[in-house]
Formats: C-alpha cells, structure tokens, sequence
C-alpha cells in the first residue's frame, strides 16, 4: 500500500459520526457528532458547568442560542417536559445533527431550525433562553443578542450565559445596561455561568 493510499484510509474515517453517550442533570443523553462542530468529542466544560448551575421549571419555554449539536437544548427539553424547548444556530451541519439528536433522545417537545441569531424566531417568547456564547462572538453580535433576548422574554424570564471567565466583566456591564440586573451563578477559572431577569 503506498503512503497516499494510506493517508487517504485514515483520513476516511473522519467521515463517520461519532457518538458521545453521558449524563446531563440525571438523565442519560446520547448525541451524534461529527468534525466542524464545536466540541465533536465529548459535552465541552462551559456547557456542563452551565447546566450544573442553571435552574429549569418542568412547564419552561425555553430557548438554546448557538446550539451546536444540541446538549444544553435538549437537556433543557428534559428538564421542562411540560414545556417546549427551540434550539437555534446559523450552521446547518448543527442543525443536522441537533434534529438526529432529538430522534436519538426520544423528545417530542422540542424543534430546531437554521437562524442566524435571532432571525427566524418569529413572534416565539420565552421563560428561559440560554447560550454558551463563544470568545470570540464580537461586542456587536452580542449585543444584538441582549437586545434580541429581552425582547424574546416573558417577564420575570432568565438568560443564562456562559462564557471565558476573561469577559465576565463584559457580560456584567452589558448584562446590567439592558437587563438592569446581573448574578454571577459560578465562576471557574476557566468559564463563567451568569444569568439576568427580565423585571
């Protein structure tokens, strides 16, 4: 076998889905993955640090900005059966993978969709709205989710963010401009969770 052939042998079975089998808030959660999508090989820490620390009510509408292949949203869907989760991102390989990742759960309260932000919504409000916000998302795109995300609340809704514990103070400014009212829940030396209420 010559080296190239070899190389290409190898290379092919990036191609295969991957498949991640763990626990999130007590219940078993399997997800299909694959390269290109953030945290292919297993739930990444800033989301499970954010799910540890996040409180869900059992009849939530719930929202999942940036949902990558689904673990915050479709644990969110486990936690509020009686409720309806929407799970969000503009890459439609994660929009993919998020809707085998519904089938593979079992979950029948929850949709998903292609959007880039909050784009697609439509006239949807929600109870809780989550997003493990990327470093490098931008002031300009994250503000455009803090106005978004207000407007999509129902009084009294949370936001959960987390985020690199070197923006905390960012999202507090940010968090108290808009909302007028900041937590931290947990900050870990490398991630942040911190969330805000609409009055």
């Amino acid at each position: 076998m010559s080296p190239k052939s070899k190389y290409f042998q190898d290379v092919e079975q990036y191609r295969k889905d991957m498949l991640i089998k763990t626990e999130l808030c007590g219940h078993p959660m399997q997800f299909n993955t694959t390269w290109g999508i953030f945290s292919p090989k297993a739930i990444d820490e800033g989301s499970k640090l954010l799910l540890e620390y996040i409180t869900v009510n059992d009849n939530d509408n719930c929202l999942d900005i940036g949902c990558g292949y689904g673990p915050l949203g479709l644990t969110l869907a486990k936690l509020a059966p009686n409720g309806h989760t929407t799970l969000i991102d503009k890459d439609f390989v994660a929009i993919n993978y998020t809707e085998k990742n519904i089938q593979l759960n079992h979950l029948n309260n929850c949709e998903t969709f292609l959007s880039n932000g909050f784009e697609q919504i439509g006239p949807k409000n929600f109870h809780l709205i989550v997003s493990n916000i990327p470093a490098k998302v931008g002031n300009e795109l994250l503000s455009l989710f803090l106005i978004d995300a207000y407007n999509h609340l129902e009084p009294g809704g949370r936001f959960y963010v987390v985020t690199i514990t070197g923006i905390r103070k960012y999202i507090e400014r940010s968090f108290k401009e808009v909302f007028g009212n900041y937590k931290k829940v947990k900050q870990g030396k490398t991630y942040t969770v911190a969330m805000t209420i609409k009055n």
